[in-house]
């Protein structure tokens, strides 16, 4: 992953909202960092932001968790990194090192909220603003025990819900914004900002003479990388040689290679693990789709990755993904198994259908940069020091796309 060169003019633009805001240093709170082996889209955001902010004279720090064979501070790209603390931990430690000045002066906090939130409105009296991507909902039960994901549940709907609602909020899409607002968040104080794309994925190459599909993400109950598998091998009946390659690691990997046996698989649906960037763009190159049966997602990052190559999605039709898809445009959405295997073998059969979605699909990654989203964000935080000082709104929402 290349990290992203701010133009002077994003660079100015972040300079001067920081010095009328009083914003000079940032500290971001999230329970991973990019390092960690569980990383995903969640810790490419927090870091292609944190990155630009820093090349635009910020001081930016973020407090984490450990990671083994990980110092626990480090510098990666001229911010700051902090691990402490474990999975659980984390958490209660971060709000005790902020308030307590641990991590150094904090003119302005950002917390991720990641199904669990650090509860700044409690402990925090200064400039913040929430990264709050999507609900997590049914993932609490994939990964906690029930009372456990009973309590996340209740604590993620109901609980912290009010505690946040004088709080700005930034998720990704406007599916998800709209999720929120189902479960109290007050829609003045919601912002929608999409991510951007990294400027490495670009068309090239040549494409697979057979016809694959790809899928790329951690290897989690939510990515449903099983049902993927089982529709694949009905798409198999139809596309007689298609392939589909997963990348990705986790600890689903023995549930998914059951899945692969149980349908005798082996032959066409190959387990790629971790691969490097450059293997990533060439097989996003070679690929005749990208998909993906996830049920949550704040963004489908892999989506418009793929689609900055001219590769279409076919994915399920979730929240997160419906702004990731210009649906018939850029890709297609599934609303179950029936029509995924169907947009599938569409797409993998079609060549005229795959050339005119693959245009689409660079057409709508083109509209996503990470200067965008640096600048955008840091004007809600910028906003949020600016009413606390009573000196009203600095930011002009026009400025941030609509749907």
């Amino acid at each position: 992953m290349n990290t992203p060169v701010a133009s002077e003019e994003t660079r100015r633009k972040i300079a001067d909202l920081a010095a009328d805001s009083g914003i000079g240093t940032v500290h971001l709170l999230g329970w991973r960092d990019l390092d960690d082996p569980e990383a995903g889209g969640s810790e490419i955001h927090a870091h292609n932001i944190g990155s630009i902010w820093t090349q635009s004279g910020l001081s930016v720090t973020m407090r984490t968790s450990s990671s083994v064979g990980r110092p626990p501070v480090a510098t990666r790209d001229g911010y700051t990194v902090s691990r402490r603390g474990n999975r659980y931990t984390v958490f209660p430690r971060s709000a005790l090192a902020e308030a307590t000045g641990r991590l150094g002066p904090c003119d302005g906090l950002v917390e991720i909220w990641n199904g669990m939130p650090f509860l700044s409105p409690l402990w925090r009296r200064g400039p913040r603003v929430i990264w709050l991507h999507h609900i997590h909902g049914p993932m609490w039960a994939m990964s906690q025990p029930g009372p456990i994901a009973a309590a996340g549940v209740a604590l993620e709907e109901r609980i912290a819900p009010r505690l946040y609602r004088r709080q700005h909020v930034v998720t990704l899409s406007h599916t998800s914004r709209d999720e929120l607002l189902e479960h109290g968040f007050r829609p003045e104080l919601v912002e929608v900002i999409p991510p951007g794309v990294d400027p490495g994925f670009t068309p090239g190459g040549v494409r697979s003479a057979t016809p694959l599909a790809v899928a790329v993400g951690r290897l989690v109950p939510v990515k449903d990388f099983p049902r993927l598998v089982a529709a694949f091998a009905r798409v198999r009946d139809r596309v007689g040689d298609a392939q589909l390659r997963i990348v990705g690691e986790g600890y689903e990997r023995p549930a998914i290679e059951a899945a692969i046996a149980e349908h005798d698989a082996a032959d066409y649906v190959t387990l790629l693990g971790r691969i490097g960037d450059a293997e990533l763009l060439d097989l996003y190159r070679q690929a005749w789709t990208v998909t993906s049966a996830s049920i949550r997602e704040g963004w489908g990052m892999t989506i418009t990755e793929a689609g900055s190559c001219g590769t279409p999605a076919v994915v399920s039709d979730i929240a997160g993904h419906a702004d990731a898809v210009v649906e018939g445009e850029s890709g297609l959405l599934a609303r179950d198994d029936d029509t995924l295997v169907g947009g599938l073998v569409r797409v993998l059969s079609d060549t005229a259908e795959r050339d005119r979605l693959g245009r689409g699909a660079l057409a709508r990654a083109a509209t996503l940069t990470w200067e965008h989203a640096a600048l955008h964000n840091f004007e809600v935080l910028a906003t949020d020091a600016t009413e606390r000082r009573g000196a009203g709104r600095v930011r002009n929402r026009a400025l941030v796309p609509s749907r």
